[in-house]
């Protein structure tokens, strides 16, 4: 009789491991940056990428950023919500690798977000990347900067909606 594990694949400590992992990578560049980096400061990298301080007290691109500061709460509150949800989800389909890859991956960059929102009141960003081509998109051509949590929860997004591209080519 083949075990649980064999039978469902990866069990829920090996998901919430790798979402711990990217959390604490997420904090411990953040906790560099802060260290290193006065608000603002910024290090010519290449011709295409910067690493800056740069605070954000909204959510992705900057949304509701200058709200008042309301907006803190609201955020952490959602990050909270989706934690439970995404442990939940991660019990319920241990065995589905790439659907708790993307969930883990989410999981651990929306924690590493709250905890500088309870921390700072902003998650601290400093990846910044800029092209001509942008420029009639974004101010002077620069992406908004961003941190390795915005990174894992944009990889799981993308895993995310891979894996239900790949169920329903598997369902036809």
């Amino acid at each position: 009789m083949a075990s649980a594990t064999a039978r469902n694949g990866p069990r829920i400590w090996v998901w919430l491991a790798w979402a711990a992992l990217l959390m604490v990578a997420d904090q411990i560049t953040k906790t560099l940056i802060l260290s290193h980096y006065q608000l603002g400061d910024s290090t010519v990298i290449t011709s295409f990428f910067n690493i800056v301080r740069a605070h954000n007290t909204g959510a992705a691109f900057s949304f509701l950023a200058n709200a008042g500061g309301w907006q803190r709460w609201l955020f952490t509150g959602i990050g909270a919500v989706a934690t439970i949800f995404i442990v939940w989800q991660l019990r319920a389909h241990p065995g589905q690798k790439l659907f708790c890859f993307s969930l883990a991956s989410i999981l651990g960059g929306a924690v590493g977000n709250v905890v500088d929102r309870l921390m700072h009141g902003y998650v601290v960003d400093f990846l910044d990347f800029h092209w001509d081509f942008l420029s009639g998109l974004f101010h002077g051509g620069h992406f908004p900067a961003f941190n390795l949590a915005d990174m894992a929860i944009s990889i799981g997004a993308a895993c995310l909606i891979l894996d239900e591209l790949l169920r329903m080519r598997r369902e036809r």
